[in-house]
Formats: C-alpha cells, sequence, structure tokens
C-alpha cells in the first residue's frame, strides 16, 4: 500500500446543534498537538447561528407525517455557503467535499478515509432527531457516510471519527508515519511483566517466548504471521 508522505494540513467544519459535545474530544491527546501543529484546524459550527427563526429554531415536522422532526434544508444550506465563502475567500485554491452522516451513506472504511485525506477541506454535516431534510442530500452534500450497520442518535460520534480516521494519514499526525497499522500491519503487543499471575489465581499469563528470544527476524516472522 503506497501512502504519500508529503506535508499537508486539513480543516474540518463541523455543524451541529449541540457544539459543546466536542470540547472535551478535541482538546486531549492526539487530537489537540494536531491542532497545535497546525496539522489539522477543526471548527465546529452552531446550526442555530444560521438559523431565521425568533427561537432560533432548526427543525420542523416532515411533510406527510410521521413521529418526530427532521433538520430543516435552510439553515444547513446558509451555513455549508457560509463556510464554503469563506474558502473562496482564500487566495489559492482549496479542494473542498461536503458530506452528510447519514445510515443510507457509503459505508465508512479505511479506504474512504484515504480518499477523505486528499481534501483541504471538509465540510460536516451531523443530523439529529428524525435526520434531515432530504434536499441536502440532493442538493447541498457532495456524498453521504455511514459509519456502519447500525444507528445513532445523531451526526457527532461519526464526525469525530472521521476526523481522527483521515488525520491519521496526515505525516506528523502519529509519532512515527510507520504507526500507521496500513503500514506495518495490526498484531498483538505485550509489556512487563513477562510473567503475570492475577490475584486469587495460580494461572500463569505469559508472553509469548519467541518475543523473549532478541531474534528480530523470527520475531518479525512471528508479527507477521499474526496480521489482524
Amino acid at each position: 500500500m503506497k501512502i504519500k508522505k508529503e506535508r499537508k494540513n486539513i480543516r474540518f467544519d463541523i455543524i451541529t446543534i449541540f457544539p459543546d459535545i466536542f470540547d472535551s474530544y478535541l482538546n486531549e491527546s492526539l487530537i489537540r498537538r494536531a491542532q497545535k501543529n497546525k496539522l489539522i484546524d477543526v471548527r465546529v459550527h452552531d446550526l442555530r447561528d444560521f438559523s431565521l427563526d425568533k427561537r432560533k429554531r432548526v427543525d420542523d415536522r416532515p411533510f406527510g407525517g410521521g413521529p418526530g422532526m427532521a433538520i430543516k434544508i435552510e439553515p444547513i444550506q446558509r451555513a455549508v455557503s457560509s463556510i464554503k465563502y469563506q474558502v473562496s475567500r482564500k487566495k489559492v485554491k482549496l479542494k473542498t467535499r461536503t458530506i452528510l452522516f447519514s445510515i443510507r451513506g457509503k459505508k465508512f472504511d479505511s479506504k474512504v478515509a484515504q480518499r477523505l485525506v486528499k481534501y483541504d477541506r471538509l465540510i460536516l454535516i451531523c443530523g439529529r432527531y428524525e435526520g434531515v431534510d432530504e434536499r441536502v442530500a440532493d442538493y447541498v452534500a457532495d456524498e453521504e457516510i455511514s459509519m456502519g450497520d447500525y444507528v445513532l442518535s445523531g451526526g457527532e460520534l461519526p464526525a469525530l471519527i472521521l476526523t481522527e480516521a483521515v488525520s491519521r494519514f496526515l505525516p506528523g499526525f502519529l509519532g512515527k508515519f510507520e504507526s500507521l497499522e496500513e503500514i506495518k500491519g495490526s498484531y498483538p503487543v505485550y509489556t512487563q511483566p513477562s510473567v503475570f499471575t492475577p490475584s486469587k489465581s495460580k494461572k500463569k499469563w505469559e508472553v509469548p517466548k519467541i518475543l523473549l528470544s532478541g531474534d528480530h527476524k523470527k520475531i518479525e516472522e512471528w508479527r507477521k504471521g499474526r496480521h489482524f
């Protein structure tokens, strides 16, 4: 697998009605460091800021009846247009992709993440309630993405997952680029102690002897045989 290592950065614009959800995760660990090092720029936009309703409502009952409420087309269209206008003011041409999270979308995986890392700006639309007005998928978003065969209450967790999964392919995000599982593979790892006896147990949990041998060639062969 060939993964380009040239230096670049990506801006993620997340549109949501619950912006505070992102505070904790975005301010910890690798994501926080990547923002500090300007590898990524994550902006969270409150959809209610783009509502013209006096009460800042962004949802309404869907045509045809049925339970629940749906996110309206107008505030989403305004939010995306505002973000794209900011991008268009840049002196350089930037590749932008607008994504709507939907259970009907393309299944997200590592290949999708590698495709998206080629963009300069990713606009992520987080739905809620019974979903969003279908015109968002038809006219505003460039594509729909699903995180799997299950249903979540909104697109906020998918937005965080996509942000981290894509960011991992940016050189400098991880301590070493070779740390990518896509390069080194994924295999079992062990640490000290080499022999561990759980409390109230006589059984010993031991590290495979090959890893203690010091024979790096055999260790590499063992790891290749245990790749997930």
